[in-house]
């Protein structure tokens, strides 16, 4: 499965702790993560991640490319609601492509150790596995 990795500034210390308490869940995966997310990320846990350029700076919308590509199968983006980003437009249009292709996508903590929790039981699909079905 691959697997997106995004987190907000004020979110990257929240998106290490998740990676750290579910590694062994995330190894078993491709993934694939925002720049400096990823590269916190792979220095706190030695996950092997293939890294875009930093959000601002296009990452959001790489991801957003693979979104629209379906070269995904699941968001997890820890978003910072209480500050404005300077690239709030490519934010949306991150979560609305999840949402118009069908992308699972976990915006919290809450919401990400339920995806990944499932990931771990093998109870979420690749969505090419879902489309044969």
């Amino acid at each position: 499965m691959k697997i997106a990795l995004i987190a907000h500034d004020k979110k990257k210390n929240d998106m290490i702790k998740l990676a750290k308490k579910y590694c062994n869940v995330l190894s078993r995966h491709e993934l694939y993560a925002t720049g400096t997310t990823g590269t916190l990320v792979m220095g706190e846990t030695g996950l092997k991640i293939n890294r875009m350029k930093s959000g601002p700076l296009g990452g959001d919308q790489q991801i957003g490319s693979m979104i629209a590509n379906s070269e995904l199968d699941l968001v997890i983006f820890l978003r910072d609601p209480l500050t404005a980003q300077p690239h709030e437009p490519d934010v949306s249009a991150l979560l609305r492509l999840c949402d118009v292709t069908n992308i699972p996508l976990a915006t919290n903590i809450s919401s990400s150790e339920i995806m990944l929790n499932a990931l771990g039981r093998e109870e979420i699909i690749c969505r090419k596995e879902l489309d044969e079905k």
